[in-house]
């Protein structure tokens, strides 16, 4: 194994190092790309100073991209025999251009290069995040307009409760996620900060041009103080995991109506077939195996918080610790936006029995229309409450009419989804 900070004379414990270098190989294998490039921008950035050549820079950036084709190819692979991606990075640079290559290292830290590769990958995962919060809240809003009047039931305290539609059922989880997408892009807008040049938090003797190594990166602003570089490890990806959480606890909630709703006892929708599994044992069962999955997804999320709020517990500077805060962040992104991409198709999908949906409304659902009609014609809401719980009223209406009736901004009557498509069409 390659070690960077290896000295004459110090022996190499075995059994410590494997401990020291945990899983960073295998999850450096996501981030690999981005230091490569934030890599190539240190190099333009040593040329500004005169530390290297301009044909120096140019042989850097030539091994760098073939380092990242063969990476690409498998022609590479980021495996025990290197500590780090850093040290990959470098041996290779070594390899191939000599003094040359062990000049990369100048004015720089692992600290900061593990930095800028994470905040890399994290603005990738963030946008990914936001385009497919749009994508959902689109397919919900599409179902919305086009099943806005069709009755089911809605419910409280898993009670059927008052007549509802399905245009408020794919309402509410189309501006779920246009919430989620702006939580996402400005999450994105808050993380994108360069810390590439703070080096170990202390900044360095030589005046690397920082500010223009940010517009290489295409980051929004510096991150300025060299020593909340540091102090930010673990903070920006509790943020990025609470705007892809925010999405999970939606998908959680969705899930679970279609677990409800797809059983034998509501019967209300079918899944598509794809998105269930069969029994091991029982010939006639087709499982929501999917669903319950996107279901337990958000638990993914909560221990990757967790642990890294945990690992975070430190004072200023760097930590060794802080090393564990990058498998919560991959494992955390891994499985909610797993989860995520196979939301839309499963929407687009869904198939609804409207017979079954209109045939669970009982009359006791208009009951709350009665009262409402009531006070509407001037009785004291309290009196109308009373009146209207004679079930003698409830009965003969019809699910459509008292569907159209509710004209409340947000209601099923008026749902207003022209103003959903106006916030979503403007991320």
């Amino acid at each position: 194994m390659s070690l960077l900070w290896s000295k004459p004379g110090v022996k190499v414990d075995a059994a410590i190092q494997d401990f020291l270098a945990g899983d960073d190989v295998i999850l450096d294998r996501e981030f690999m790309l981005y230091d490569i490039e934030a890599s190539m921008v240190q190099a333009n950035s040593l040329q500004r100073v005169g530390i290297l050549t301009e044909e120096e820079v140019s042989a850097i950036h030539g091994e760098l991209d073939q380092l990242a084709k063969d990476f690409q190819s498998g022609a590479f692979v980021l495996d025990a025999t290197y500590e780090d991606m850093h040290s990959a990075i470098e041996d290779r640079l070594i390899e191939r251009l000599g003094d040359v290559g062990r000049k990369i290292h100048t004015g720089r830290s692992r600290n900061d290069q593990v930095l800028v590769a994470t905040r890399l990958w994290l603005r990738d995962q963030l946008h990914t995040l936001l385009e497919i919060n749009k994508e959902i809240a689109s397919v919900a809003l599409d179902r919305a307009q086009a099943e806005a009047m069709q009755p089911i039931a809605g419910f409280t305290h898993l009670q059927r409760a008052m007549v509802s539609s399905l245009g408020m059922w794919w309402g509410a989880w189309a501006e779920g996620f246009i919430d989620n997408a702006v939580r996402a892009r400005d999450t994105l807008n808050w993380i994108n900060a360069n810390p590439l040049g703070s080096a170990s938090g202390y900044g360095v003797n030589i005046a690397l041009d920082r500010h223009a190594a940010t517009a290489e990166l295409g980051f929004g602003r510096t991150q300025l103080i060299a020593t909340y570089a540091q102090l930010s490890r673990g903070k920006f990806e509790i943020g990025a995991l609470d705007a892809l959480g925010a999405a999970v606890l939606d998908l959680r909630r969705l899930s679970w109506d279609l677990s409800l709703y797809a059983s034998h006892e509501y019967g209300y929708v079918s899944l598509p077939a794809q998105y269930t599994t069969g029994s091991s044992l029982m010939p006639n069962k087709r499982n929501p195996d999917v669903i319950e999955l996107m279901r337990a997804t958000y638990a993914a999320i909560a221990a990757a918080r967790v642990e890294i709020e945990q690992t975070v517990s430190l004072p200023s500077g760097y930590h060794r610790d802080l090393q564990f805060t990058k498998g919560a962040i991959v494992h955390g992104f891994h499985r909610g936006m797993g989860a995520l991409k196979l939301l839309p198709d499963l929407l687009r999908n869904l198939e609804w029995n409207s017979d079954r949906m209109i045939g669970t409304l009982d009359d006791g659902l208009y009951a709350t229309d009665v009262a409402v009609e009531f006070s509407a014609q001037g009785m004291p809401f309290r009196d109308a409450y009373k009146k209207a719980a004679d079930p003698s009223l409830w009965s003969g209406r019809d699910p459509h009419e008292s569907v159209a009736q509710r004209t409340s901004a947000g209601g099923a009557g008026n749902l207003q989804l022209e103003v959903l498509r106006e916030r979503l069409s403007a991320l």
